[in-house]
């Protein structure tokens, strides 16, 4: 893991939601809060170089067929959070910067497990990943 994000495609989406921990945002060129969020996302990804950090462009024409195929968002961006191919959290909308800090400090603080994400889209406790 290097610090940065990575593009996730239909070809490496499984793989990235399998690793130990791993934030996907899916985003969409013409939305103005997907590019504001970029650069909070690259400047967490510093700070956690122990987490996948990637962005699905669900815009560009083949490249997220499959996992357009598997989600229906209503809202760009939307931001999940995977521990070992389990969702932990969905977020719609841009995350602040201390925000999404707080919520990856929670998940994937070492000692901590998985707690699956509830029916509101956030995770009632999270616990050591």
């Amino acid at each position: 893991m290097s610090g940065s994000v990575e593009d996730v495609t239909d070809e490496n989406y499984e793989a990235f939601k399998n690793a130990r921990a791993a934030v996907i945002v899916y985003g969409i060129a013409s939305c103005e809060p997907c590019a504001a969020y970029d650069p909070i996302v690259a400047d967490v990804a510093r700070r956690f170089p122990h987490v996948q950090m990637g962005k699905a462009k669900m815009h560009v024409p083949g490249r997220c067929r499959d996992i357009k195929k598997q989600h229906n968002f209503e809202t760009y961006p939307t931001t999940h959070l995977y521990a070992r191919g389990t969702l932990l959290l969905a977020r719609e909308g841009k995350i602040e910067e201390h925000a999404l800090i707080t919520l990856m400090q929670d998940y994937f603080s070492p000692g901590t497990s998985p707690s699956p994400a509830g029916h509101d889209q956030t995770a009632a406790s999270p616990k050591d990943v």
